[in-house]
């Protein structure tokens, strides 16, 4: 996988956002220094597929409260998702999933979904969606997350947007 630094963005937090150790990255990458990344850079993740070999994608409408799967440009399915509440967001942009864990306990219902960035991802729960009532992160029924972690790799793009 390939990340393309953004501007203000430090080695560490990108280590952070994919669950990849700093070292493997400055080693892929064969870079000394940490501290020297610019913006524009073009980052190695490994141990993440290629996405442009992934024919799914995820599209997010925080506005809409909806998420949409793509398989080779064509909607396959639809699913109604709960958002960020007021002061927690749910960030906008281009992430990936990075990781799924079944039942991964708490408030995070039958299937968590990491996405590129730190402490957010796509998670089940068995409360009414449809509103603005996470910490930022995306909820969806547990039977309809549950449905989407089959069907997508790691991998799989996730764009978030208003």
């Amino acid at each position: 996988m390939i990340h393309t630094v953004k501007p203000g963005e430090t080695l560490a937090q990108i280590s952070r956002d994919y669950r990849t150790p700093l070292r493997d990255i400055l080693a892929a990458n064969q870079l000394s220094n940490p501290n020297i990344i610019f913006p524009s850079q073009k980052i190695t993740i490994p141990g993440l597929p290629n996405p442009e070999t992934i024919p799914y994608r995820i599209d997010v409408s925080i506005n809409n409260r909806r998420l949409r799967l793509y398989k080779n440009g064509t909607i396959q399915k639809e699913y109604p998702i709960a958002v960020g509440r007021m002061l927690y967001d749910t960030p906008t942009g281009e992430f990936y999933i990075i990781n799924k864990a079944p039942n991964p306990g708490g408030p995070f219902g039958t299937m968590w979904m990491s996405l590129s960035k730190q402490h957010y991802g796509i998670h089940g729960t068995n409360a009414p969606v449809g509103k603005a009532v996470s910490k930022g992160c995306i909820r969806m029924y547990n039977k309809d997350v549950e449905e989407l972690s089959q069907i997508i790799p790691v991998g799989t793009p996730v764009s978030i947007h208003a």
